[in-house]
């Protein structure tokens, strides 16, 4: 009878040591598919391992199964909750655009755990989307804190204080990545947030150094010809966006650029054509027709009275 007991012990701690053999072969691999079916395996003979449900939620979030990620990462926050768990089902939430879900999961992340700086990053990101501005600014200058030389960090911040109109602390903060890292995508950056506040010239300057020093930053053609544009350089934003439908035949937003400058130019017959063809793309996944093809463009977000002006002329070419 001793005997019998003795296994009956004995059994759940070799179905444990089989399931952690289990985990840890599965990490082992590069394959996120594989993975899963080995901690399958070994939630099968434990439910309630932990570290199998965790690296599960991992390789389904490499998998971008973000439901399927959050249902294990749930799990171990109903059995052990702990900030990992709730970072890795914030950053899910995030991607899904459930923000106040990521919100709340990186706000117990940080309140577990207040060292892990990644947490407030993406807190600050969450806060961006909505529109707690001041607050991002917080969350951003913690991490700045710990990393004084986080690119991401200045540039997300610069963000925030954009939407504060704080832009002396916004453009300070630019200043600082291109101290730090003056690369394209610093200059860029900049770049777009001096268009956003009419500062054309600058713009055009940042957009080129931009250009200068990555001649594949496609986004960057496209607004050194918007700044152009605006500048009333219409020849030199047909050559810019040129480059960028050249790059992305499907920028519609460059094509209407095109449209408005060749009839800037008087070269109607181009400007008819270009005009068509941004039509075209927009088109073919949408509902509407007429002007609410282009509700979503960069010309009508950001330039909705010369859009407006610009769409009424070339529709009748």
């Amino acid at each position: 009878m001793k005997r019998k007991i003795f296994l009956l012990v004995l059994l759940p701690l070799l179905s444990f040591g089989q399931a952690n053999k289990l985990v840890r072969q599965a990490l082992r691999l590069p394959n996120p598919q594989e993975q899963i079916e080995l901690l399958d395996q070994a939630l099968e003979l434990d439910a309630k391992h932990l570290d199998a449900l965790f690296y599960r939620g991992i390789a389904k979030y490499n998998l971008e199964d973000y439901d399927g990620a959050i249902l294990d990462f749930t799990k171990i926050i109903f059995f052990e909750p702990d900030a990992d768990s709730y970072y890795n089902r914030g950053n899910c939430k995030f991607i899904l655009e459930d923000f106040e879900g990521a919100l709340f999961d990186y706000e117990q992340a940080v309140k577990m755990d207040p060292d892990l700086i990644g947490a407030f990053f993406n807190l600050g990101n969450t806060k961006l989307e909505l529109a707690k501005y001041e607050e991002a600014v917080k969350d951003f200058t913690k991490v700045i804190r710990a990393f004084p030389t986080d690119v991401k960090s200045y540039t997300q911040r610069a963000l925030a204080y954009m939407e504060l109109e704080n832009y002396k602390l916004a453009f300070k903060d630019y200043a600082s990545c291109i101290l730090i890292k003056p690369d394209s995508e610093s200059y860029y950056n900049r770049g777009v947030s001096l268009l956003q506040i009419n500062y054309y010239k600058e713009a055009k300057t940042d957009f080129y150094k931009a250009i200068n020093r990555n001649r594949n930053n496609t986004p960057a053609y496209f607004y050194l010809g918007v700044s152009q544009f605006l500048l009333g350089e219409y020849d030199a934003s047909i050559k810019s966006w040129e480059v960028s439908v050249d790059k992305d035949n499907l920028d519609y937003d460059a094509h209407f650029g095109m449209a408005m400058a060749y009839y800037y130019t008087e070269d109607f017959e181009k400007a008819k054509t270009s005009f068509n063809k941004a039509k075209s793309i927009l088109s073919v996944n949408s509902k509407t027709d007429g002007m609410n093809v282009f509700r979503d463009t960069y010309w009508y977000v950001n330039e909705k009275q010369m859009f407006t002006e610009m769409y009424g002329k070339l529709k009748n070419l």
